[in-house]
């Protein structure tokens, strides 16, 4: 934590070679990222409640939103992610954008990650809520 929010603060410090550059490296690269980002997270359990889809058979109130998906790097198509929290992927219709995914495929492929448990049609079919 410590380092996330000193770190930017250096590397603005160093490119503008300024005390400024320090302090909007700080600010802008570590207290408002950290706002931000924490912000998106949290919205995932309340805002989607409001505009949000459910495609899914769940025992709660989850529900899809695209932007929050954007935003938290797909982490926001949350109604799968509780229909099948094993799931590596949770963006799976055709169109809905998982970079987190892509980050586990990636790291698949160089070895880093194993066993990852990919979504089937047959099981995105068992899930599927009722029309």
């Amino acid at each position: 934590m410590t380092l996330s929010l000193l770190l930017p603060a250096l590397v603005g410090g160093l490119i503008t070679r300024s005390w400024q550059g320090a302090v909007t490296g700080f600010l802008s690269g570590g207290l408002v990222r950290l706002v931000l980002s924490d912000h998106i997270t949290w919205s995932i359990n309340s805002v989607p409640r409001m505009w949000g889809r459910r495609p899914f058979r769940t025992r709660d109130r989850s529900v899809d939103f695209w932007l929050l998906a954007i935003l938290s790097m797909g982490e926001s198509w949350h109604d799968l992610h509780h229909a099948d929290p094993t799931c590596a992927r949770h963006g799976v219709p055709r169109g809905q954008i998982d970079i987190s995914a892509r980050l586990i495929w990636l790291f698949e492929e160089l070895g880093w990650d194993w066993d990852v448990r990919r979504p089937t049609p047959t099981r995105w079919a068992r899930l599927r809520a009722s029309d």
